[in-house]
């Protein structure tokens, strides 16, 4: 009797180790919340640079036709709902902010700040390389989006 219902018990097994697996997999998007969209002006303050020298953070090309992402940005992007554009319209128009600069061994990023077309308001933390820019990470400043990047 137990040959009989071998297979079925083998594949009813097998179907449910597949089950656990994709549902525990890394990647997974999380559930979508019902959010509405309002048509509300946020108004994001202009970050001065230092008036003790105002010069002194030059070096970010934000002309740059090569711009890289990190394997850390990339996840952070997926996690946050920034895409490339997004990232590509506050290199060109964000605001940096002066105090979250850092200059260490791996050298200076700079945080830029500012609201995309699709009205985030995010914080894109560029570090300039010698063929182009690498985009460092990518922060949403209003919403704690659930995440699980390493």
């Amino acid at each position: 009797m137990l040959k009989k219902y071998f297979p079925i018990i083998v594949l009813a097994a097998a179907a449910g180790l597949f089950i656990w697996i994709k549902s525990h997999q890394r990647g997974t998007t999380a559930p979508q919340t019902n959010t509405t969209q309002t048509n509300n002006t946020i108004t994001v303050p202009a970050v001065q640079p230092p008036s003790d020298n105002p010069n002194r953070y030059e070096g970010l090309n934000r002309r740059t036709s090569h711009i890289f992402y990190s394997n850390h940005a990339r996840c952070r992007m997926a996690c946050r709902h920034i895409d490339e554009s997004e990232v590509k319209e506050i290199l060109e128009k964000g605001e940096i902010n002066y105090n979250k600069i850092e200059n260490d061994g791996r050298g200076k990023t700079y945080p830029l700040e500012g609201v995309t077309h699709d009205k985030q308001h995010v914080r894109i933390v560029f570090a300039p390389k010698d063929d182009g820019i690498l985009v460092v990470t990518c922060i949403d400043l209003d919403t704690d989006w659930p995440c699980d990047c390493k």
